[in-house]
């Protein structure tokens, strides 16, 4: 059986929306449900660059899956997705809440978490590169699983969970980092994790990227800290080289491509683990993850791929490959 190149063990989830002015009131602004969840868009972010062949993901599919949502997932390949069907219950779901500026996120039925044992017996066991989503204490567990199948070390690429970065999570993160061969936060993640206040300046990514290299990612090999940054691009610094940045596609220049962000760090590292089938050279596949993360942001939901020409979104993803190459300098 061919290894998968990424493999995602983040959750599928239907997303809904609620948008509300700064006092509460209804905008009167809708929106249908979306496909959603950090898996889905991380193995997206994969798909850009890779054949569905070369990608996986579990969804779990409850008796009232959106027939749209399916024909949606079935035009980016129906092999890149394991669905496991439970006639007696719903699809995981979730609420969006805007209110003002304020993003508000909350589970409305129960999650249906996966762990590498999930991937066993299927065509998405043993991955080249495994991506999960998850609080630092349970990230231990998900490592103590990937240990225990004999003759398997993925590159991880482990994203920590926003409303686990705190302090008080630091230990279990120490405990698990010399197992991890990425470690990526976004920037306000970084700093909640290592209690350095707001706000975020270009000189704190780069501390926080230090701080958490220095604390062990993984030790005794080619571990890496990438701090993703919204329009500040990528701060990426490994034990094998020192830090540099790598711009977004979209930067602070073009904040009118800029139509919703749900989902582009995700994307991000999907399209990272897409770029290390092409590139042994970290800082080379980040400029594949900002190309993947540049076509999530252009609308709100996923992108559309053209499969007679393997455009996204009518732009080919190589034409920016190469555009954001020139540009970095790499």
């Amino acid at each position: 059986m061919t290894q998968r190149q990424f493999v995602s063990l983040g959750m599928f989830i239907v997303d809904q929306f609620l948008y509300e002015d700064g006092d509460g009131n209804p905008t009167g602004r809708g929106l249908d449900p979306q496909i959603g969840g950090g898996g889905t868009y991380a193995a997206i972010g994969a798909r850009i660059w890779l054949d569905p062949t070369d990608i996986g993901m579990i969804v779990d599919r409850g008796h009232d899956f959106p027939s749209h949502i399916q024909a949606k997932l079935d035009s980016y390949g129906s092999d890149m997705w394991l669905f496991r069907d439970d006639p007696t219950r719903v699809t995981t779901k979730a609420l969006n809440h805007y209110r003002g500026d304020h993003r508000g996120f909350k589970y409305l039925t129960p999650r249906v978490r996966l762990t590498p044992q999930d991937l066993n017996g299927t065509s998405f066991e043993r991955p080249k590169t495994l991506h999960f989503i998850c609080s630092p204490t349970r990230a231990l567990s998900v490592i103590s699983e990937v240990k225990e199948v004999e003759g398997w070390s993925p590159i991880t690429i482990y994203e920590p969970m926003p409303d686990r970065c705190v302090p008080g999570e630091l230990p279990s993160l120490l405990e698990v980092l010399p197992s991890i061969s990425i470690l990526s936060p976004n920037a306000e993640e970084a700093m909640g994790l290592l209690s350095i206040p707001l706000p975020v300046t270009q000189a704190k990514i780069e501390e926080a990227a230090a701080k958490l290299l220095g604390y062990g990612v993984g030790e005794g090999g080619q571990g890496s800290v990438v701090i993703r940054s919204g329009a500040l691009g990528a701060y990426v610094v490994s034990r094998t080289k020192e830090g540099r940045w790598v711009e977004a596609f979209w930067g602070t220049n073009d904040p009118h491509r800029v139509v919703d962000v749900t989902g582009a760090g995700n994307a991000f590292l999907g399209g990272l683990g897409a770029g290390l089938k092409f590139t042994q050279d970290l800082y080379e596949a980040v400029l594949y993850a900002s190309v993947s993360a540049s076509y999530i942001v252009e609308q709100e939901g996923l992108p559309s791929i053209e499969p007679d020409d393997g455009s996204w979104n009518g732009d080919s993803p190589q034409r920016r490959l190469s555009d954001l190459r020139k540009r970095s300098s790499l």
